[in-house]
């Protein structure tokens, strides 16, 4: 029997979009199925209802911080299979409009367009995700939203493309009930398949150089990590959860071992995700893409920086 894919609704939404593409991608996966809020998505996991689509991170805008906390902070539900879509934000009016006062959008929505946001000069309105603001837009709204929406809630398009930046992308997690998670991934688990996990760490030990001693025992394992963040323990000053990425499963020998050790040490691990990584770009930096105000040191220059003198002295002074 197939299994229900529990997405952030209503229809046309991104998230909406990445559950079809998941139900094409996953053997198993069925029917998508459409909740107000992410705390329903959540819900219906961990009530075995079926699986859940979250967005998890966008190149643009990054984390998508109430997710990622949802996540930390689930029971019993963990991540197996990752999705990526390409994101683009056309401006959607009613037809029959009248004087346009307000913007609407999921708040990344509204963050990534911030630039045709400004040139409107009119007033932001935060919604449960773009899809909701195209649904619910009223005839003095614009909704920020896929191109899909305009067929789905028969609106008119404003103006195309509206995001600040070209070539967005966005990361999806599928998610279900830790045990199986399990069973998925011994489905699919070879010698010869790369996984990428995600996993949090919360360092128990406080004082001098416990972030640099976990980092210490993950680079001594050899492990490629490819993002690391951190979160605050809500409404504790000063204490903080880690999240790291890394192009390695579990299960592999020197990533359990290192593993091992950080629970020796009385540390707290949690494995949020567990996915087959899939092949990705990974261009250099650049010395264009730096921002400006900081020091670039090259083949060419003792001192070459990229903002004012006095930023230098004030780094090196």
């Amino acid at each position: 029997m197939a299994t229900t894919l529990h997405y952030l609704g209503p229809r046309g939404s991104f998230t909406h979009q990445a559950a079809m593409e998941a139900s094409r991608l996953i053997d198993g996966a069925g029917e998508c199925v459409a909740e107000p809020n992410v705390a329903a998505i959540f819900d219906a996991v961990r009530n075995h209802e079926g699986w859940g689509v979250i967005a998890w991170e966008n190149n643009v805008e990054g984390y998508v911080v109430p997710n990622l906390d949802a996540l930390i902070d689930a029971d019993d539900i963990a991540g197996f299979a990752r999705v990526g879509m390409g994101i683009a934000f056309d401006a959607l009016v009613r037809p029959n409009h009248t004087e346009l006062t307000t913007i609407c959008a999921h708040p990344h929505g509204l963050a990534q367009c911030a630039g045709f946001i400004a040139e409107q000069g009119l007033a932001v309105r935060p919604t449960a995700s773009n899809a909701a603001a195209c649904r619910d837009i009223a005839d003095d709204q614009i909704a920020l939203a896929p191109s899909v929406c305009a067929d789905i809630y028969g609106l008119d398009v404003l103006s195309h493309a509206v995001q600040d930046f070209d070539g967005g992308r966005t990361e999806f997690l599928v998610l279900a009930p830790r045990d199986e998670v399990r069973r998925q991934l011994a489905s699919i688990r070879s010698d010869d398949r790369d996984f990428e996990s995600i996993v949090a760490f919360i360092l128990l030990n406080t004082g001098p150089g416990v972030l640099a001693n976990l980092l210490d025992i993950l680079r001594y394992a050899g492990l490629n990590m490819t993002s690391f963040i951190s979160r605050p323990i809500k409404g504790n000053d000063g204490t903080y959860s880690f999240i790291a990425t890394f192009d390695a499963a579990p299960w592999q020998p020197q990533f359990k071992a290192a593993l091992g050790q950080v629970l020796a040490h009385g540390d707290w691990v949690k494995t949020l995700a567990v996915y087959p990584r899939r092949e990705r770009p990974s261009p250099p930096v650049s010395a264009w893409m730096l921002p400006q105000g900081g020091i670039h040191l090259d083949d060419t220059t003792t001192g070459r920086n990229n903002g004012p003198e006095t930023d230098r002295e004030l780094l090196w002074k």
